[in-house]
């Protein structure tokens, strides 16, 4: 059990911890307390980490406890909040923010061992309930995996499975296990949707989901047609179980509405990132502006033409619109774009490029302190959320809403969390990608792969007569036969993208609309 005690009076924290320690020490197993008397550090150290029972005093100077606890519930809705006063005047605004328990300084050690049990039993029926609502789904589930004709269909599968992730999650419900493997089971039958359909979206445009060059076409062109000043954020490499986890951080102030894309193949920042700011595939970038593209094989920037690119698209479509381009890689950019905000609200459009969760996942693969911080997909989330909350960006978008100006948030692809090698080899000029591999002479088992034998069918661009494309499924990695045995353990369990998942080619695309 985990407790968070705050209160900004040392005597009082120190004897409530005390009481606290020797009561549930001596009836169930000792608890974990933190103690805090000041709430921005409380609060700070709630958005990352996990409490069962919370208690709060009412008067905290600046701010009050009641107050406190409307912060905390706008990003956990699941931690019981008990709170500990001198004064009764506030018992009605506690049930506001859902309070277990209003409890009188002294507080009774007999009337906090109480509130305790009631709501560890409460916890309990929680996770049953949990725990037997996925048991129930899981059928349900399994079969509309194997009802999913349709792109609509496997965005309302992978929604269902990020709601169950985040749900198990939270409730701390013994599932996961069975989650995972349906996860697996649900990748392996995309794989085959997207294998068997992709081609065919490439040859008909009109056939096809909504997709990375259709963006700004579809979504973003008519708002701005309609006199709307928009900010188009892109958060490189953000997924939707990511976007599902800072959603609450944004809902008191825009109404959201909330969609799936699909990226293009290779799901990689070179690729997917340049079609949407461009409305073009990468073949057809590659040959009406050749200065702007960049081959796999050359060591230029890959990403260093994209406001170019978009006033390409602008161009193409007759529109006038005037808009700024800055991209973001620490957080003296960000300041730079609030302190400017003013004129960039002159702009019908400003394109802001967010890069920290891309860094985020490459470095994991090469730290092992941040492997550490970021074991799994849930750790990831939680890095994400803790992230955004105390970022400029969400800075930014609080001082968007008070303009009461439109803003989409999006992002280029999704990443997986590889697992499984396939040993492939390939000439001195096969890109280096784990999820993607592009070049003439590779050779890998057909079975876990995508493979594209004609890239301009596909969009893509071929350097050479003979380049092939390659594309590993589900959680699949590529491996070299050199250094088989150092490579794999290095990247097994690493968060990587470019390949075919559902992680990395249906990602959110959210309008924010000021309230």
């Amino acid at each position: 059990m985990k407790i968070a005690v705050l209160d900004d009076n040392p005597s009082d924290l120190h004897t409530l911890c005390t009481t606290l320690d020797t009561i549930c020490s001596e009836y169930m197993p000792r608890p974990m307390i933190r103690a805090f008397t000041d709430d921005k550090k409380f609060l700070a150290h709630m958005s990352s980490a996990r409490a069962d029972i919370v208690f709060l005093d009412i008067y905290l100077g600046e701010r009050t406890g009641i107050r406190t606890a409307q912060i905390l519930r706008s990003f956990n809705t699941n931690c019981a909040i008990i709170f500990v006063t001198t004064s009764r005047e506030h018992a009605v605004e506690a049930f506001d923010v859902t309070a277990a328990h209003y409890l009188i300084k002294p507080v009774n050690p007999n009337q906090l061992l109480l509130s305790i049990k009631k709501n560890l039993h409460k916890n309990d029926i929680i996770t049953t309930a949990t725990t037997e609502s996925y048991q129930q789904e899981f059928g349900r589930i399994g079969m509309q995996i194997n009802d999913s004709f349709t792109a609509d269909d496997w965005a309302e599968v992978y929604k269902k499975l990020v709601y169950w992730e985040i749900e198990l999650e939270e409730n701390q419900a013994p599932m996961q296990e069975m989650l995972i493997m349906q996860k697996r089971e649900a990748n392996s039958a995309f794989g085959k949707f997207i294998r068997k359909n992709y081609m065919g979206w490439m040859a008909d445009p009109a056939s096809r989901p909504l997709m990375s060059p259709d963006l700004f076409k579809t979504k973003v062109f008519p708002l701005l047609d309609a006199g709307e000043k928009v900010f188009f954020i892109l958060i490189d490499n953000f997924r939707f179980d990511q976007w599902r986890v800072v959603r609450s951080l944004l809902s008191d102030r825009f109404t959201v509405d909330e969609e799936m894309y699909y990226s293009i193949l290779p799901t990689a920042t070179q690729y997917a990132r340049n079609a949407i700011f461009s409305g073009l595939m990468p073949a057809q970038i590659a040959q009406m502006f050749p200065d702007l593209w960049v081959d796999e094989e050359s060591e230029e920037g890959k990403n260093t033409n994209e406001e170019p690119l978009i006033q390409t698209q602008i161009d193409r479509f007759r529109k006038r619109y005037d808009f700024s381009y800055h991209k973001v890689y620490e957080s003296q950019y960000g300041e730079r774009i609030l302190n400017g905000l003013n004129d960039l609200l002159r702009n019908q459009l400003n394109v802001v490029v967010i890069n920290f969760i891309d860094m985020l996942s490459h470095a994991r693969t090469e730290s092992k302190m941040i492997r550490e911080l970021a074991q799994s997909a849930a750790a990831y989330r939680s890095l994400t959320r803790s992230w955004f909350q105390h970022s400029v960006m969400l800075e930014l978008l609080n001082r968007l809403a008070d303009e009461g100006c439109r803003v989409i948030l999006t992002t280029d692809h999704g990443t997986i969390q590889v697992d499984d090698p396939i040993k492939i080899t390939g000439d001195r000029n096969t890109n280096t990608n784990l999820r993607y591999k592009t070049g003439r002479h590779m050779t890998c088992d057909s079975k876990y792969i995508f493979e594209i034998n004609d890239p301009a069918r596909a969009g893509l661009p071929s350097p050479h007569l003979s380049t092939r494309y390659v594309f590993a499924t589900n959680a699949y990695f590529f491996a070299y036969p050199n250094n088989y045995n150092y490579y794999v353990p290095y990247y097994r369990g690493t968060f990587q993208h470019g390949g075919i998942s559902m992680e990395e080619m249906m990602v959110p695309f959210i309008t924010l609309q000021p309230k």
